[in-house]
C-alpha cells in the first residue's frame, strides 16, 4: 500500500478539498400534478409514478 512520504500542508490539504462540491439534485415535474419530484421515484404529493398510482398520496 503506498504511504505519503511527508506530511500534507494544511493549504495543500484545504486546496485539493476546495474541488468537492455538491451539486443540486436534478428536479423533474410529475407529470399528473406537476410538482418537482426526483427522477425515477414515485412522487410523494399525488403518489404516482409513470402515470399509474403505486402509493397513497401523503397528507
Amino acid at each position: 500500500m503506498a504511504v505519503p512520504k511527508r506530511k500534507m500542508s494544511r493549504s495543500n490539504t484545504r486546496s485539493r478539498r476546495a474541488q468537492w462540491k455538491t451539486a443540486a439534485p436534478a428536479l423533474v415535474n410529475c407529470q399528473q400534478c406537476r410538482n418537482p419530484k426526483l427522477p425515477h421515484i414515485a412522487c410523494s404529493t399525488c403518489g404516482t409514478y409513470n402515470r399509474r398510482q403505486v402509493i397513497e398520496p401523503s397528507a
